[in-house]
C-alpha cells in the first residue's frame, strides 16, 4: 500500500469508531472495550501511514534529528 491509501484507511477506520466512542462516552462498557481496541488498531495504522512517508523521502528511522531551519 501507498502512504496515500494507508491514511485513507486510517481516516475509515476512525469515521468507523465514532458510534463506539459515543457509546462509550455515554457509560457502555462494551463499546468502550471495542473504542479500545479499535484505538489500538489505528494506532497502528497511523505507524504504517508515518514509516511510508519516511520511506517515500528516503529517510530511515532513528536518524540523526533534523537541524531547525534559521529563524526557528
Amino acid at each position: 500500500m501507498s502512504a496515500i491509501s494507508d491514511y485513507e484507511n486510517l481516516k475509515k477506520m476512525v469515521t468507523e469508531a465514532e458510534d463506539d466512542v459515543r457509546k462509550a462516552d455515554g457509560g457502555n462498557k462494551a463499546a468502550g472495550t471495542r473504542v479500545r481496541k479499535r484505538m489500538q488498531e489505528i494506532k497502528q495504522a497511523a505507524q504504517s501511514v508515518r514509516v511510508k512517508v519516511l520511506e517515500s523521502r528516503g529517510g530511515e528511522e532513528g536518524g540523526a534529528p533534523a537541524q531547525p531551519e534559521a529563524g526557528e
